[in-house]
């Protein structure tokens, strides 16, 4: 029935904007895995949602941001019962922070295995989830049944950690319940602060191996921002450059990355292992036009491009190159 499930949280992003009285928050839905959903379906893949928000106006207002995308919400459930979790994002010198009003309250930490259609797996090709939903249950085992239930029929499982310590009771807690996923995952997509958090002081590399000789994890990407991705599929390495876009708000843009993968993942419709070298340098840098065009728009899935616009950026947008390829790769 579907090319893309992703289950999980969907939350309110207020996203600082400058105006003449000051700093303003901006409404914008948002969430990890429906972000994926909504990316993927801007592209034209037949993408669904499974998730839980109140029967709130924030609810609503994610509801009709599925809709609008194009996203199957035959499995997202308004409740009556619970609120919808919103998120307040400050930026300084320092980066972006995350401010979540989320607890026992919000509509996604009370996800059930119940509330998920059995059906939904049914033909399934790709499985996505992140680990903010799994910081408490019920959701947590809600979610962590689904992804075996998808693996159990055949679909590909990626998994975006997407680590927010501060909904944790601790961080070894998050570390175990994250490693702990691994062995459902066949795609693995990390941030520069994930590997860090995951396996201190280790390089990309390393990181890379560890997880593949730990867990099997067939394709492992960790974003770079504005410094492109690297990639370990196969057990070779890959390295690819982000496009020289302006920026104006950089939420959803890992998301949109890791779309742009998913998507060519599901276009090629072939193992990773067969995969060639030629094949995932062009998904990598398809994945970084999507992920730098969706930087130059405010939000996340109002700023996630179509088809037209990621080819015309592949074609005619510089890249940020490195100083030198030596140096890129030493770095790393």
């Amino acid at each position: 029935m579907y090319d893309f499930l992703s289950v999980g949280e969907m939350l309110i992003d207020f996203i600082p904007v400058p105006s003449e009285e000051g700093i303003v928050y901006q409404q914008n839905p948002g969430g990890s895995p429906a972000n994926l959903a909504c990316a993927l379906a801007r592209l034209g893949v037949r993408a669904a949602f499974a998730g839980k928000v109140g029967n709130d106006p924030f609810g609503h207002s994610c509801r009709e941001a599925l809709e609008r995308s194009g996203v199957d919400i035959r499995n997202l459930i308004l409740s009556d019962d619970y609120q919808t979790p919103l998120a307040f994002i400050r930026r300084d010198e320092t980066g972006k922070h995350f401010t979540f009003y989320r607890n026992e309250t919000t509509a996604d930490q009370n996800l059930t295995a119940d509330d998920i259609d059995p059906d939904v797996f049914d033909g399934l090709r790709v499985f996505h989830f992140s680990s903010l939903s799994l910081t408490d249950e019920p959701a947590r085992s809600a979610i962590l049944n689904a992804a075996a239930m998808a693996r159990e029929c055949g679909a590909l499982i990626t998994f975006d950690p997407n680590i927010r310590l501060s909904l944790w009771r601790s961080p070894e807690e998050a570390r175990q319940v994250i490693l702990g996923c691994l062995p459902l995952v066949d795609v693995l997509k990390l941030g520069r602060k994930d590997m860090a958090f995951l396996l201190p002081g280790m390089e990309e590399r390393e990181v890379s191996q560890a997880l593949y000789q730990a867990y099997g994890t067939q394709m492992i990407l960790i974003s770079r921002s504005a410094d492109g991705c690297y990639a370990y599929v196969n057990e070779d390495h890959y390295v690819s450059c982000a496009y020289d876009l302006p920026t104006v708000d950089t939420t959803g843009a890992g998301d949109a990355f890791f779309a742009g993968v998913i998507f060519n993942l599901l276009k090629l419709n072939k193992s990773i292992f067969d995969l060639s070298s030629v094949e995932i340098t062009v998904m990598l840098d398809f994945a970084n036009a999507l992920g730098s065009l969706a930087t130059t728009r405010p939000g996340a899935i109002d700023a996630f491009p179509d088809p037209k616009e990621v080819v015309r950026c592949m074609e005619r947008a510089p890249k940020i190159y490195p100083v030198s390829k030596e140096s890129y790769w030493n770095d790393n």
